[in-house]
């Protein structure tokens, strides 16, 4: 193998410059990107041709430079944020963008965001409308409350409440339920920026309904009951339940407010899963306002949802902080259409993905693993592949203890390491999030939807991933010494390539789906 022949069959600049292809990237974005792919491409083949001890591979791949940095100028235009396949079984994975919309939901929401809608028009009257009104209703019917307003989080929506109930007094909350949500964001802090003064009772442990009797003054403003859903505290433990504070806020004329954190409108218990107290329940035990997050065990957009008794909802629809935290169309739209799904209990967990998620049987996720698995054999991987039981997670801050007994395509691979194949993974064109565990590569199937595992077998074959020498490892590095940072290294979605080069693409193990956009894989 000659290796200095090679090298010098690569095409020089100017000839490249001349290529029909190339000119026409240069009329469709800049003659500066192209150059500047054009050497992250040659950089990248010349690196290539060192390491790698066969001919025919070396000479397809100096065929395939143009259609390269096609690839490399698209994904230059390519946004940063794009569609990854979850392999983790971590349901509510909150750095994967936590609750997964529907593509059914998705097809609506964008019938609506591409034009004009009745966001804040009411249609019968023909005059301003409230962006509320298109799931308050919806809401109301299926918790039983008075009244219903979202806003862009949940710890946005305990803001508001508190703004508009308790600015300038005093809230009473047990020392136990002062919870972090995430971020170093705090129940202590978002009270503070209310304007609203904490008085804290009891103890980490226990908290007892005289605690509360005793804290109220003539300052108190509410009650606030905070559920601990994302940890729990077991052994000797004791806390007072909203059916027990209502007499007690009733005597005093105080709100008892309560904020679910996650949220939950379907008993899970009926599926296995611990029981987690539903929206429903507290808005019966008599709750004056109830708030949760509308993408965690919802399902839905994130969103801070608000129900309760309509002349506390209603004083928080005129605080001025509501413009601030309002939702915008796509929220609203998400909302409407995923409390929709809860008018049938069995809809909403065939449509959710999320509720799919969570119910789904472990014989189906073992179906789903072995099916997947054959998918990889098939594909002649150099690998052990078998199916291997797992953990799955709800995850996102809800029901912090809870595993669901779940199937996973544990992936061995025999020529690197585990650590170099989830780091090739996570820069495929449609990045695959797994787990590592045991000095092994888990896909739990229970995250991963059925029609994305023809997308997971063709880029692992396709790109040589568990090669020594891979072309997701060279333009990875390409990409870096590039400056193009990893959320932007080639491969995410790229221009189209023309038949003729499809089909080399096709010879040399990359198919044209590959190099025409991730969303095609």
């Amino acid at each position: 193998m000659n290796k200095n022949m090679l090298y010098r069959s690569i095409p020089k600049v100017d000839i490249l410059l001349e290529d029909e292809a190339i000119q026409a990237l240069i009329a469709r974005y800049s003659r500066e990107t192209v150059m500047e792919s054009i050497h992250i491409e040659m950089d990248r083949l010349r690196r290539y041709i060192g390491q790698c001890e066969d001919e025919e591979k070396a000479r397809m791949q100096i065929s395939l430079l143009t259609a390269h940095i096609e690839m490399t100028v698209g994904a230059m235009h390519t946004p940063n944020m794009r569609m990854v396949v979850n392999g983790t079984g971590t349901i509510l994975h909150t750095n994967l963008g936590r609750a997964p919309i529907s593509p059914e939901h998705m097809k609506r929401i964008a019938q609506i965001a591409t034009g004009y809608s009745n966001l804040e028009y009411n249609l019968e009257a023909g005059r301003r409308g409230e962006r509320y009104s298109h799931f308050e209703k919806l809401l109301c019917k299926i918790t039983g409350a008075e009244a219903a307003m979202a806003v862009n989080n949940n710890a946005a929506a305990v803001m508001l409440i508190l703004s508009s109930l308790a600015k300038g007094g005093e809230v009473i909350v047990s020392r136990g339920e002062l919870v972090e949500i995430g971020g170093k964001f705090r129940i202590p802090d978002v009270m503070e920026q209310s304007g609203a003064a904490l008085v804290e009772v009891g103890t980490t442990n226990k908290t007892h309904y005289d605690d509360y009797e005793n804290a109220i003054t003539e300052e108190t403003k509410a009650l606030l009951k905070v559920h601990t859903s994302n940890y729990r505290i077991i052994g000797f433990t004791d806390t007072v339940g909203i059916d027990e504070l209502i007499p007690l806020a009733k005597e005093h004329e105080l709100p008892v407010i309560e904020d679910l954190g996650s949220g939950v409108l379907v008993d899970l218990s009926k599926y296995g899963i611990t029981y987690e107290p539903t929206v429903q329940e507290s808005i019966r035990k008599g709750a004056d306002v109830v708030c949760f997050s509308g993408d965690k065990l919802l399902g839905g957009p994130q969103a801070g949802i608000i129900i309760g008794r309509k002349k506390y909802i209603d004083m928080m629809k005129k605080n001025q902080l509501t413009r601030a935290l309002r939702i915008d169309k796509f929220t609203a739209a998400a909302l409407e259409l995923v409390l929709q799904e809860y008018l049938s209990e069995e809809k909403a967990v065939q449509h959710l993905p999320v509720l799919r998620m969570i119910t789904m049987p472990f014989e189906e996720t073992e179906k789903n693993a072995r099916t997947l698995c054959r998918m990889l054999r098939r594909a002649s991987l150099p690998a052990k592949i078998e199916p291997q039981r797992c953990e799955s997670q709800i995850g996102g801050g809800s029901l912090p203890l809870e595993r669901i007994p779940s199937m996973a395509a544990a992936i061995r691979p025999e020529k690197i390491s585990v650590a170099e194949l989830e780091e090739r993974m996570r820069h495929l064109p449609v990045p695959v999030i797994p787990r590592t565990s045991n000095d092994t590569i888990l896909l739990d199937v229970r995250t991963i939807e059925k029609h994305l595992f023809s997308t997971i077998v063709n880029q692992l074959k396709e790109l040589d991933v568990l090669e020594e020498v891979s072309l997701i490892g060279e333009r990875q590095t390409g990409a870096k010494e590039a400056g193009l940072t990893e959320e932007r290294h080639p491969g995410a979605k790229e221009v189209s390539l023309t038949e003729e080069r499809q089909t080399k693409a096709k010879e040399a193990g990359l198919t044209g789906k590959h190099q025409t956009g991730a969303d095609e894989v």
